[in-house]
């Protein structure tokens, strides 16, 4: 389902796939509507036979479909012979050709043409084709959002690249994303830290290798509290202390924050990631009194044992719960205080948060309850749910000491990368280099390929391959492209006239970029892009695999012009993923 604010904003600013060109694929659909309206006018009107038309699974049914399965009543015919009287009072014009097969009108594209008006839009265009005016306004971006004082794990895969590719793809379409690591760097874990490193810990130890041993302490916490429940006592004692403004916790916190944020950072940037802001969950500490007085103010707050909810029922919700019985406050409450604070500060359009599928609920209950507020802003808010990870079938936990460090994946598929690329080119430049790019873009783009619901099992031998529906097939089928045009002795020109058939897949292909841009955004679907990409190499290697590119004839520069506009989708395919696209591999 489209959320209503892109929604709204498509219906008020809706474009077509191609912008400032002669003819789009949203044009040719038109001319399929325009020759049908003029000939079923008296029956049906243009919007419900755009409705209607389908795109055929195989190219031999032509390029748009039309079925007359809608017309029989009317008629009172059969849809075969509907079919047919279709065709022989059609214009064909414009068309290659329309033919009746069985119940449907099949219309088959003028080749040349849309040909030399795809490639032409491309050239023109750059790394802008696929570029829309879809909405605008600011888009905070929750993302990523690791615990201080743990490592980054596989764990922290999923939100952070998934929330990075959507604020790519949503600056593609006009949008200005803000992306927040939400910091975990407030909360009892804190205080069981502290007990942790108190009992057990070494400062030497943590300033040689603290996010090393600091889990180690973690965990350690989490084994002994099993059989001695008085830590958990402790814990709380501690944070509360913390809470207070005790100088001694303060101390220790602001240093596991620091040296946490330090590894953060360096992992970041081995991803090619950024932020725009790393307000975590301390930041809210004092703009949460406010929020507690205002639901007070608006008699939302209600007591139940001992605890102050605000009661959902008439959302279908259990209560949410804002402050517990001892006065400490909650997700819930600082949430609340952060999705305040961002929409007074960006003044948003729509506010996402990049966050498991388990949090569902809880999302749930704080539109719900902002709402009650009176804040209909709630609306714009949207949780971007996604599966887990999973290594050997088991969830990925920091507390069992069953995790995945990040780090060490990239680290080893990118050794993966290169062993691969200095057996198949042991003279490439700059092999360090791409296989950086190589082995990180495989550990990014299996992720994203799936989608974002779906949980899937990680295996690094299938992920950094370069056959098969992986990163590195579409890296390596870019690289193949520019290999081409290096070696060509002209220059690709849009204007030639292309008659290939075998081309004409990837025409296809190339064609519905833009529309496979603003499908992305509006179902905040990374899968679409990365999907898309595969499709595409697909159908480049397949038309490399029967066409000798090379030959020097008339269609030279027209076959350069498709191989280039090749590499021009896939380089903004991948980019879109946040994946690095190689000119050499």
């Amino acid at each position: 389902m489209v959320p209503r604010a892109l929604a709204r904003l498509f219906q008020l600013k809706g474009t077509g796939p191609f912008l400032n060109t002669r003819r789009n694929n949203m044009d040719y659909k038109q001319q399929v509507v325009t020759a049908l309206s003029a000939v079923l006018g008296a029956d049906l009107d243009a919007e419900t036979i755009s409705q209607l038309i389908e795109q055929p699974k195989s190219d031999d049914l032509g390029d748009y479909a039309f079925p007359t399965f809608a017309l029989a009543k009317v008629r009172r015919m059969a849809p075969p012979k509907i079919a047919a009287d279709i065709v022989a009072a059609i214009d064909q014009t414009d068309f290659d050709h329309v033919v009746a097969t069985g119940a449907y009108v099949n219309f088959f594209l003028d080749k040349v043409a849309f040909a030399q008006d795809t490639l032409t839009a491309i050239a023109e265009q750059g790394e802008h084709f696929g570029d829309a005016q879809a909405g605008s306004g600011n888009v905070p971006i929750d993302m990523s959002s690791p615990n201080i004082a743990k490592p980054m794990s596989m764990g922290h895969l999923r939100s952070t690249v998934i929330g990075n590719s959507l604020a790519k793809i949503l600056t593609k379409v006009g949008y200005t994303p803000i992306k927040i690591n939400y910091l975990g760097d407030w909360g009892t874990q804190f205080g069981k830290l502290i007990v942790a490193y108190k009992k057990w810990g070494s400062e030497a130890d943590v300033k040689a290798d603290p996010i090393k041993h600091l889990l180690e302490y973690y965990v350690r916490f989490h084994a002994e509290a099993e059989t001695q429940p008085e830590l958990d006592d402790e814990a709380r004692a501690w944070f509360k202390k913390l809470e207070d403004g005790d100088a001694e916790a303060t101390k220790l916190w602001e240093w596991f924050r620091g040296e946490s944020l330090k590894e953060f950072k360096r992992i970041y940037d081995v991803l090619g990631v950024d932020f725009d802001s790393y307000n975590g969950e301390a930041f809210m500490n004092d703009k949460m009194d406010p929020v507690i007085r205002e639901l007070q103010d608006k008699h939302l707050l209600k007591e139940s044992q001992g605890a102050e909810i605000v009661d959902l029922d008439a959302y279908g919700m259990n209560p949410a719960l804002i402050r517990k019985s001892d006065g400490a406050t909650l997700y819930m409450t600082r949430d609340l205080a952060a999705a305040i604070y961002r929409h007074d500060h960006y003044d948003f359009t729509q506010s996402l948060y990049v966050v498991g599928m388990e949090q569902k609920e809880h999302f749930a209950q704080l539109k719900a309850v902002l709402l009650e507020m009176g804040h209909e802003w709630a609306n714009d808010i949207h949780h971007i749910p996604f599966g887990l990870i999973t290594a050997n079938g088991k969830k990925l936990s920091t507390r069992k000491g069953n995790v995945i460090l990040l780090d060490k994946v990239l680290q080893e598929a990118v050794d993966l990368a290169k062993a691969q690329i200095a057996a198949k080119h042991p003279d490439l430049e700059n092999q360090d280099e791409v296989a950086q790019a190589v082995g990180v873009g495989a550990v990014v783009f299996h992720d994203l390929k799936s989608e974002r619901k779906d949980s899937f099992d990680f295996n690094l031998e299938e992920v950094v391959r370069f056959e098969g529906e992986t990163g590195p097939y579409v890296q390596y089928t870019n690289a193949r492209a520019h290999s081409i045009l290096t070696k060509a002795a002209v220059q690709p020109d849009a204007t030639v006239h292309l008659t290939d058939a075998n081309a004409w897949p990837v025409l296809k292909q190339l064609a519905a970029f833009p529309d496979i841009v603003l499908r992305a955004a509006t179902e905040y679907e990374p899968s679409v892009i990365a999907k898309y990409a595969l499709r595409l190499a697909k159908s480049f290697n397949q038309y490399y695999a029967h066409t000798k590119v090379l030959v020097d004839d008339e269609e030279l520069a027209g076959r350069l012009a498709l191989v280039q506009s090749v590499t021009v989708v896939l380089t903004a395919a991948l980019g879109l993923l946040g994946v690095k696209a190689p000119a050499a591999m």
